[in-house]
């Protein structure tokens, strides 16, 4: 009887702003009886598919964005022994869709998907499409995107894009609605600081030494969890038993939603998923974008958010001591701004992002009686 169910295949890369959303889309389809597969690389180890059942394969795969000719040929060979393997499992799994969520893990299965003649769409989670994304968004029936606006569509293309936003993982939407905590002029302030899936040494660098500038009563009031790289872990809690502060530091969070549902203030950087999930729980933020991203796609996440009214772009170069703790005391002092920033995010986020979506691959799904299989 399983059988019977519609099998749709995920393609992505092992980061968790490329398996986020297609953890939220496994979610959905599987509400509408789909079967659901995922195909990655050997990096692919950040799905949590909770309670949806995901068979799990891995192939081969080579990146060449922003390498060097040598790695350029050397990655070479591992797209082309990864679309192989793709085209093999494919027409083992003989899946009815095909969706690629980017990363370079995600090219060789996309590849073999079109060259098979299975229904294949793309997600894009940037402001501007992806190197993956954009190899891949000519040979595609829809292109999917998380902004109103992305840069680097193809000029022909308007025709397939879909804006379905950005899906947004189950432990998120669970606490979306919470109510802003207030800010009192005696309470207690609470701030998020994240650094992506790997942290950010600039920000064990420069909130310490922001916050120790701070007004005293305000850095009183003051409590923070910060992600931090294990190398600076241990010099980042030295720091903060310097300044006598209470500070929760982790080099990696399990329940971020629930910390950001508690801050009245995040800093991070821009990517994707920090950006959407920021945004659903309706929490305003300082964003400073990571300045070596192929194709600076950070900055652009992080210009969305700034337009919208829904956080403040502070680019590396301008993100010190000094301009981080001037930019704290304006926001903190002014408890209105936040509120403000926080009710914008809110009207920014894309509510039901993974509905929009399941249901542009629904359209790809044969009716009944018109089995497509692969040639």
């Amino acid at each position: 009887m399983n059988d019977l169910k519609p099998l749709v295949v995920l393609a992505a890369g092992g980061t968790g702003g490329h398996m986020f959303p297609a953890q939220a889309l496994a979610t959905e389809l599987a509400g509408r009886g789909c079967r659901l597969a995922l195909v990655t690389d050997r990096r692919g180890d950040a799905w949590k598919g909770g309670r949806v059942a995901v068979e799990t394969h891995r192939i081969r795969a080579g990146g060449l964005a922003g390498k060097s000719f040598m790695a350029r040929l050397q990655s070479g060979p591992e797209l082309a022994i990864g679309t192989w393997q793709a085209r093999k499992l494919l027409k083992r799994l003989n899946p009815r869709a095909v969706v690629g969520f980017g990363g370079y893990a995600s090219v060789p299965t996309m590849l073999a998907a079109r060259f098979g003649g299975y229904p294949a769409a793309i997600h894009e989670q940037n402001a501007v499409l992806g190197r993956a994304n954009w190899l891949l968004a000519t040979r595609v029936e829809y292109i999917a995107t998380s902004f109103e606006r992305a840069e680097g569509l193809p000029e022909n293309g308007a025709a397939r894009v879909v804006h379905t936003g950005m899906p947004i993982r189950p432990a998120v939407s669970a606490v979306m609605g919470r109510p802003y905590p207030p800010l009192t002029p005696e309470g207690q302030v609470s701030l998020l600081v994240i650094g992506g899936s790997q942290g950010a040494r600039v920000f064990s660098d420069v909130v310490p030494e922001a916050l120790a500038l701070l007004d005293d009563d305000l850095r009183r009031r003051l409590r923070i969890s910060q992600q931090c790289r294990p190398e600076d872990l241990e010099r980042t809690q030295n720091r903060y038993r310097e300044l006598g502060m209470d500070a929760d530091l982790g080099t990696f969070f399990e329940d971020v939603p629930e910390r950001l549902a508690a801050a009245h203030l995040l800093i991070g950087r821009s990517g994707a998923s920090t950006v959407a999930e920021t945004l659903a729980v309706g929490r305003p933020a300082i964003l400073v974008p990571y300045p070596h991203a192929i194709d600076d796609h950070q900055t652009r996440n992080a210009h969305a958010v700034d337009e919208a009214g829904a956080g403040w772009l502070m680019p590396e170069q301008a993100f010190t001591p000094p301009g981080l703790s001037a930019r704290l005391e304006s926001l903190f002092g002014l408890p209105a701004i936040l509120e403000k920033a926080a009710a914008a995010a809110e009207d920014a986020a894309s509510v039901d992002a993974a509905g929009r979506l399941a249901d542009m691959v629904c359209t790809l799904l044969p009716s009944n009686g018109d089995e497509r299989r692969a040639a």
